[in-house]
């Protein structure tokens, strides 16, 4: 873990104190950003060394999708990957992008559909482009019976109602990366959903909401995920000079959830690594 060590800072979440990191399962990373191309297979190494069994590697884009389910493919024993295209990237989003996912999808390494959703806080494509690419990724998911990898920032007034109009069609689907209210919590909850935590709830400026909605969470609904290169956990002691997130730093995001919950570390690890497994259909 580079010069890092295990989390001492919430060291007494850890009962008892620990020779080795939990197994954990990372289920965002965003591996093919450019920032890891000179030293991924490093990183890699180190999130293993972390504890992590598994990373999902997560498709923004077709190219970016394709890259990740190549990369999946040359780690299979730990990594996996899913197919989609960012709302940031929905103006691009045409018939043979459809297709393309749909290819994807036939492939053993990729787990889910997405990242998909909706962002109104950049709006880097058109909104009616986010809704209508939203919408038909959705049907892909249902189509394939693939579980689906949501976004979701200030858009959820559209949101909700495009999920509920396919959600009993699918399968297995998780807001990523929540950041939202106790009102957006509880309408995802109430459709069943995943919710992904990431070093968000690490961070003691905006993060506050979240530490306290996060024992809201049923157990067997809760999943942990870095989103690297983002998000870097602020919590980090020594904080590293480099401004990059890894996937080597999601004992962070666990040891904070514990400090907001105030249960055992190991406890959550082992649940989140079971709903991971689960969530993906992930073997043993």
């Amino acid at each position: 873990m580079d010069s890092l060590t295990f989390p001492a800072y919430h060291q007494r979440f850890f009962e008892p104190a620990m020779s080795a990191p939990p197994p954990l399962i990372d289920i965002g990373a965003n591996l093919t950003h450019e920032s890891f191309a000179p030293d991924c297979a490093a990183v890699l190494h180190a999130a293993w060394r972390a504890g992590l069994t598994h990373i999902v590697v997560t498709g923004t884009s077709v190219a970016n999708s394709h890259a990740g389910a190549a990369l999946a493919a040359a780690h299979p024993q730990r990594l996996r990957s899913t197919a989609g295209v960012h709302p940031h990237e929905a103006s691009h989003f045409d018939a043979g992008s459809l297709r393309e996912l749909r290819a994807l999808c036939d492939l053993p390494q990729v787990v889910a559909v997405g990242e998909t959703g909706l962002d109104y806080n950049r709006n880097y494509a058109p909104v009616p482009d986010q809704e209508r690419v939203f919408a038909e990724q959705l049907a892909l998911a249902a189509a394939t019976a693939l579980p689906v990898f949501m976004h979701q920032r200030d858009a959820h007034a559209r949101f909700l109602p495009i999920l509920k109009e396919q959600r009993d069609q699918l399968s297995r689907a998780v807001v990523h990366c929540f950041t939202g209210t106790r009102a957006e919590l509880f309408d995802y909850l109430d459709l069943d959903l995943y919710i992904g935590i990431t070093g968000w709830i690490c961070d003691e400026r905006r993060g506050l909401e979240l530490q306290a909605l996060v024992q809201d969470i049923p157990r067997n609904r809760l999943l942990l995920e870095t989103d690297a290169p983002y998000l870097q956990p602020r919590t980090l002691h020594p904080r590293p000079k480099h401004r990059r997130n890894l996937p080597e730093y999601l004992p962070w995001v666990l040891a904070q959830v514990a400090v907001c919950t105030g249960r055992s570390a190991e406890e959550i690890a082992q649940e989140t690594t079971v709903n991971a497994r689960e969530f993906f259909a992930l073997a043993g």
